[in-house]
């Protein structure tokens, strides 16, 4: 099974993964940027977007699944984006398959262990009932009781399609994505390593890398740099665009 994606563009592959709940499409805007210099692939990873459903969920699965379609479409050495979960993967394809990756930027998130956090999203989830909640304006009142932030329920809204004529669904696969929560934190193994260049993008309101981690990024990544992204969090590419296409643009260049 080969992973769903969009592709755009011409030259050296570059390849978009998007973090949990997320989908390739969430990175449209900057893709059609980065296409003018860059062949972008969109990648939709296993159990999000269109790609294929699976029970299994963890990161030497989701590796795995990023080898084959590099295979597939015959890439060489490719330029690997990683956001939050994405970030995760494209670290330990790395370290995995270091011959694959010419650059790895890894954004807002770093090697080590985060404990389980997105329980309330989960919940606001599975509260869902397609049975019942059979427009957008529904399933978004029932996730409203569970999530105030603005900017991550409208988010996780861009999740709901029709999947028939009479009745709406989420792209993901909230099963397997609530019975394999655990795994979404866990840590790159040790002592691997990646010599090749490598940018960490960091948001300057995020806690997702701090002072503590630069050692063990420097561990696992000897030939890498931190950049802040100023006036962002965690979802620093869409709250601060403009300096976040620079920075890669000038890393890749």
């Amino acid at each position: 099974m080969i992973l769903h994606s969009k592709i755009l563009g011409e030259g050296t592959p570059l390849l978009i993964l998007h973090g949990y709940f997320g989908m390739g499409d969430n990175w449209k805007s900057l893709a059609n940027l980065f296409s003018k210099d860059y062949e972008v692939h969109l990648i939709d990873q296993r159990n999000h977007g269109r790609s294929f459903h699976t029970d299994d969920f963890d990161y030497e699965l989701l590796v795995e699944d990023l080898y084959n379609y590099i295979q597939h479409f015959n890439l060489d050495k490719v330029c690997l984006l990683g956001h939050s979960m994405g970030g995760k993967v494209a670290m330990l394809f790395a370290v995995t398959y270091p011959d694959f990756v010419s650059k790895l930027i890894v954004a807002d998130i770093s090697p080590r262990y985060y404990k389980p956090h997105h329980q309330p999203i989960l919940a606001a989830l599975n509260a869902v009932n397609f049975e019942i909640q059979n427009t957008r304006k529904e399933v978004e009142d029932v996730l409203k009781i569970y999530i105030q932030d603005t900017g991550i329920l409208q988010f996780m809204l861009k999740n709901v399609h029709r999947k028939t004529k009479d009745q709406l669904g989420f792209r993901f696969n909230l099963h397997s994505l609530t019975e394999n929560n655990d795994e979404v934190g866990a840590a790159l193994p040790s002592f691997t390593h990646f010599e090749g260049e490598t940018l960490f993008l960091k948001g300057e309101k995020s806690d997702y890398i701090t002072e503590n981690e630069v050692g063990l990024i420097e561990a696992h990544f000897p030939n890498s740099k931190i950049v802040t992204v100023k006036n962002a969090g965690h979802w620093l590419h869409a709250e601060n665009p403009k300096q976040f296409y620079s920075e890669v643009v000038s890393f890749l260049s």
